[in-house]
């Protein structure tokens, strides 16, 4: 079953389409590709949050939807929970 979803295949985050627990392998799809993908959840995800779907260092862009969504604030590990603990726009 499908847990999370990638817009485009250049996207650095996908997108939980229900809870994901820490620990559970979690199926995924690149929604422009139809490829399969499937990571480790490091973290509990909830619905509607960001799995990270490579390793971030601080400043790294982060891309969603195919557009910058602004920079990692924390070093963020591939399978990590993506949101505003570690997840800063640009614009400020």
């Amino acid at each position: 079953m499908i847990k999370f979803l990638v817009h485009e295949k250049t996207d650095t985050v996908g997108v939980a389409t229900e809870d994901i627990k820490a620990g559970q392998m979690a199926k995924g799809l690149f929604m422009d590709t139809q490829e399969p993908i499937e990571m480790k959840a490091l973290k509990d995800i909830s619905l509607g949050h960001k799995i990270a779907l490579k390793d971030f260092k601080i400043g790294d862009t982060v891309l969603k939807y195919g557009h910058d969504i602004g920079k990692a604030v924390k070093d963020i590990k591939a399978g990590d929970h993506v949101h505003t603990h570690n997840l800063k726009t640009k614009r400020w």
